[in-house]
């Protein structure tokens, strides 16, 4: 009996839009400023100025919520082995909201994003057993180890831009997103939750594999 082939624990998809709204998907840009900004104070760093010895000024900056969590996460699994649920819930509905958002702003949807219903974006990471599925120290190397995959994923985010493009011309003309483009845009934004869930969420010590499939 062949073995069954299991999927990743990290899970993302969007349902397949059988017609777009050309007039939306036109000013999408601008009809997303409002959402992007909600986003962009969520993941928000701030800088703090100070004088130095020599009298000149000197700006640092400091990671924002997203950032304390990740250090945060990193410490208790390495001497507490323990994940707090909701340090782990947060950081779920959070990248759920960012999902809608980007889904949104790439033309997948014409759903305008919502901070709590799903809608056609599905996200979903199972909350890790840290003591029996985490290796204690591995948080503090899995940013080097995804190294390969941040450079895949600057590579597939250029190919985006420019699919996203092509496909904004497609929905203005036609009403519908090539079902191809959609595809290889799911399939990214796939690609980034299972490198994420690895190298910044911390949820499983599982390497991603390099494919945009489910």
């Amino acid at each position: 009996m062949a073995n069954k082939k299991t999927s990743y624990p990290a899970h993302f998809d969007v349902d397949y839009p059988p017609k777009l709204d050309r007039l939306s998907t036109f000013f999408r840009v601008i009809l997303a400023i409002p959402i992007l900004v909600v986003l962009q104070l969520l993941y928000a760093t701030s800088t703090s100025n100070y004088m130095s010895e020599n009298s000149e000024q000197v700006s640092v900056s400091t990671g924002g919520i997203l950032m304390g969590l990740f250090f945060a996460t990193v410490l208790m699994i390495l001497f507490r082995q323990r994940y707090p649920r909701w340090w782990f819930d947060f950081n779920l509905e959070l990248n759920r909201f960012a999902a809608r958002v980007s889904a949104y702003l790439l033309f997948l949807t014409d759903k305008y994003p919502s901070t709590v219903d799903a809608q056609s974006v599905h996200l979903d990471v199972p909350y890790p057993d840290v003591k029996n599925d985490l290796n204690r120290g591995l948080p503090l190397v899995k940013w080097f180890l995804a190294i390969p995959h941040y450079v895949v994923l600057v590579i597939l985010s250029i190919g985006l831009l420019l699919t996203s493009i092509i496909a904004w011309f497609a929905i203005l003309f036609t009403g519908r997103y090539p079902r191809s483009l959609f595809d290889f845009a799911v399939g990214v934004g796939r690609y980034n939750l299972r490198v994420s869930a690895y190298s910044v969420l911390l949820t499983t010590d599982v390497y991603p594999p390099f494919s945009l499939k489910k």
